[in-house]
């Protein structure tokens, strides 16, 4: 008697309709994105999409958190690689920052293109979805970043009252929301002159 085995490509047919999804998610939005657009993209038929998730909301909340997962992973390497040992804290500080915004032009760029999406639309996207975002991402990126600050705030610093606060307002200040032209993403002296300058307001209110 031999042992059954899984149907071979199968895991490559989930990851194909996954990343087609994303694209898909990230150009169309949540809603206007359909099912036939979705298998099309993946090169698979729709009867696939339904051997591996139950519906188009099953299928976006997999897609977010994957991709989620994987841009917090990249996201809190940069802060460990700039924040681990703080030579130069405002230098280290706008560095961060920098490579924080490089991301959103590399090949991770989908998935910011998806965010935006969501906060258009984001009465119609899936609360479980929103939730799923929410802890696998943003709520582990300023986590991490909290930890971070408190550290450097131990070593006389930074004077912190609350560093999960103090982490948000470093993001809110270093993010690509304050560019008035987003074509400056592609700008090395606009992204550094924008990121020193919240940087620099960031040190302003908690530098001790």
């Amino acid at each position: 008697m031999t042992d059954k085995k899984k149907p071979s490509g199968q895991p490559d047919k989930r990851r194909a309709i996954v990343h087609g999804a994303l694209q898909l998610f990230a150009r169309d939005g949540y809603t206007r994105a359909s099912l036939d657009a979705i298998a099309a993209e993946a090169g698979v038929s729709n009867r696939t999409i339904y051997n591996h998730f139950t519906d188009k909301a099953e299928l976006f909340q997999t897609v977010i958190q994957d991709s989620t997962r994987r841009v917090a992973d990249t996201m809190i390497d940069i802060i460990d690689r700039h924040l681990a040992k703080v030579v130069d804290l405002e230098n280290d500080l706008v560095e961060l920052g920098l490579a924080w915004l490089r991301l959103l032009t590399s090949d991770l760029a989908p998935h910011f293109a998806l965010i935006r999406q969501i906060n258009a639309e984001i009465e119609y996207i899936p609360p479980t979805a929103l939730k799923v975002w929410q802890e696998t991402g943003p709520g582990r990126v300023r986590q991490e970043l909290a930890d971070r600050l408190r550290q450097i705030a131990g070593g006389g610093q930074l004077t912190l009252a609350d560093p999960l606060r103090a982490a948000g307002h470093l993001m809110l200040l270093i993010s690509a929301d304050n560019l008035t032209d987003r074509t400056a993403l592609h700008d090395e002296t606009e992204l550094a002159a924008m990121v020193s300058a919240g940087v620099r307001a960031f040190l302003y209110g908690y530098k001790r």
